[in-house]
């Protein structure tokens, strides 16, 4: 089974596959070399240092967080845990528009207000970052609020993948390896490219993969914005969207 990289070993893979220097990430980073170095040897980074790394590699913070196997801040979790059983309806809804209404949709969602968070954002059934990547893969979406059954149905609808909810609970408590396949449509929902995708969790694509289709682009932007919903606004924005 793939074993689970280091954040060091994860991020020199990326670095690697961008063509980056550790100094070009330095600087774009606002970081100093030493800085940058530390972490490539190993060492823990802090929340800061984390944000500066996403910020100049294009990532959303949430995501390096969950790869360095750190807390992740509340301000940046999704607002509300029950909001999760209506996100993968949003996203289903979604794909059956044409782009001009996902467009619209997607406008829709970031107007509107946004809400108190009212609790802390805890993950059901969250396993530990061990046996290979799977389970920090999966924690990625569950901060995008998609628990196992969420992530089936969007990724059957988005993807040409569809597996059972319980196979994802298997795959994020590592008992299920990752394949090229799986990484292919995982990045296509996660907004993420295949190849690195592929270089973070050290899974070999065996074919090129292809782009992801429109479709699968906008719903892995509006699941992302979503994250900022309150259950009861989610709601509404389904009922919204069939009374199209």
């Amino acid at each position: 089974m793939t074993e689970h990289l280091g954040f060091g070993a994860m991020l020199a893979r990326l670095l690697d596959h961008r063509k980056l220097t550790m100094q070009e990430l330095a600087d774009r980073a606002g970081l100093t070399t030493v800085e940058v170095r530390a972490v490539l040897a190993g060492e823990t980074p802090s929340e800061g240092l984390l944000r500066c790394l996403a910020t100049a590699l294009g990532f959303h913070a949430v995501d390096l967080f969950i790869l360095a196997g750190l807390e992740v801040p509340d301000e940046t979790a999704p607002l509300d845990t029950a909001a999760a059983r209506w996100v993968p309806y949003a996203v289903m809804d979604a794909v059956h528009l044409p782009a001009a209404g996902r467009r619209e949709l997607l406008k829709l969602i970031r107007a509107l207000p946004q809400e108190e968070r009212h609790s802390r954002f805890v993950p059901k059934r969250l396993p530990p970052l061990t046996g290979g990547p799977g389970p920090a893969v999966v924690r990625m979406f569950q901060y995008r609020n998609l628990d196992w059954m969420g992530l089936a149905k969007t990724l059957a609808v988005v993807t040409p993948t569809y597996l059972s909810a319980a196979t994802y609970g298997v795959i994020g408590a590592g008992r299920k390896e990752l394949t090229p396949r799986l990484v292919t449509d995982f990045a296509a929902l996660l907004g993420i490219d295949a190849y690195e995708l592929a270089a973070l969790t050290g899974i070999v694509l065996s074919e090129v993969p292809r782009p992801p289709s429109s479709e699968a682009v906008d719903g892995a932007a509006l699941l992302w914005e979503v994250r900022r919903l309150s259950a009861t606004q989610a709601r509404h924005l389904r009922a919204g969207a069939h009374h199209e």
